[in-house]
């Protein structure tokens, strides 16, 4: 039988990762290529250093305490720590060590995890914008929905105060008649949202199973004039699939947002057409939303879509927060959206509902 020389000299230079021979006594001994490289020494400088001066001075008590305990033959299996560059750039390294107490040395390899660290660091910020977004908005829904209660119940305590009998024409009993429902409706939906602040601050959003073509009704019928005087022509299709399990209020909140953005942004000569329909997949339910609006290019604000206070149109309605709660509400039960859309030729919602979120 034949036996293989390797040339573990070789194989020590051509890998990409930081490979390296210390001493107890803390200086390398032997170095590859790459460590020269990454840190950007020269191997001369590099051997006649101890190894904590190049380490970061914020790392270098817990990195000494380490070498401490591979002196004692303890393994080090995983170790995260910076070193700062001969430029003076700072480049985090991820290390596993043995150490051989024979030889009283340690052998050490590392993976430059620096593109990872500036990714971890970005997501950091974006949640802590992210949530002083939220808590700013929290504190505006709070703010408004206690502020509004106070007209509202006195427009109900007049509504009431009306003597209906003395009010000879029909037409008129009609319209005191849809004013008093679309006051009580304003009074259920400050009710939702206060209620949703606090069902959200304490992670305890209540879901159910619920009918897409009655939570569908429900808005539409608390939009009606809207809907009438837009002509809209709706096609729906909830055949595969006509319940969800989710929260009733959140449900009709997508809905009313994603329709009243259809009839907001129809080209002028168009009248809106809404399509929406169900599936009921494998693992997830899945509700298509789709309108014939003015879309918007999606290339351009495919980062800011479902961000607080983004609008795409100039129009003097456009807050920037329907689609916001639209994302909010889908996320926040563990499902998740998609948009396509081009101008002039409408915007399409993809969103999936986990089947099972208890």
């Amino acid at each position: 039988m034949s036996t293989t020389t390797f040339n573990f000299e070789r194989f020590f230079e051509l890998t990409t990762d930081l490979v390296c021979i210390a001493s107890y006594d803390g200086y390398f001994k032997k170095v590859n290529s790459a460590v020269s490289k990454t840190l950007g020494y020269s191997f001369e400088e590099l051997y006649s250093k101890p190894i904590n001066d190049f380490v970061h001075p914020d790392d270098q008590n817990t990195t000494a305490s380490a070498r401490r305990n591979l002196t004692k033959a303890h393994d080090l299996h995983y170790f995260e720590n910076r070193y700062i560059t001969k430029k003076g750039k700072i480049v985090w390294l991820a290390w596993t060590s043995i150490p051989s107490e024979e030889d009283k040395v340690i052998f050490a390899i590392a993976k430059d995890i620096s593109h990872k660290k500036r990714l971890e660091a970005e997501r950091n910020m974006q949640l802590a914008e992210l949530s002083k977004s939220n808590k700013n908005f929290e504190q505006i829904n709070y703010k408004t929905s206690h502020d509004l209660r106070a007209p509202v119940n006195n427009l109900n305590s007049i509504i009431e105060m009306i003597d209906m009998d003395k009010i000879a024409d029909e037409k008129n009993k009609k319209l005191i008649s849809l004013i008093k429902k679309g006051v009580e409706q304003l009074k259920d939906k400050m009710k939702f949202y206060i209620n949703s602040l606090i069902e959200t601050n304490s992670f305890e959003i209540q879901v159910e199973e619920i009918s897409f073509q009655k939570s569908l009704n429900s808005v539409l019928e608390s939009i009606n004039n809207l809907v009438s005087k837009s002509g809209a022509n709706f096609i729906i299709d909830f055949k595969d699939c006509s319940e969800v399990e989710f929260n009733r209020d959140y449900l009709e909140s997508i809905f009313l947002n994603l329709i009243t953005n259809s009839i907001k942004y129809t080209a002028p000569e168009k009248t809106p057409e809404i399509k929406i329909k169900t599936q009921d997949l494998t693992s997830k339910i899945v509700l298509s939303y789709e309108d014939n609006g003015i879309g918007f290019d999606i290339e351009k604000v495919k980062d800011r879509i479902f961000g607080l206070h983004q609008t795409f149109h100039h129009n003097e309605d456009s807050k920037g927060i329907g689609l916001y709660l639209v994302h909010t509400h889908v996320t926040s039960l563990g499902g998740d959206i998609k948009v396509e859309s081009e101008v002039d030729k409408g915007t399409k919602f993809t969103i999936s509902f986990n089947k099972v979120l208890r």
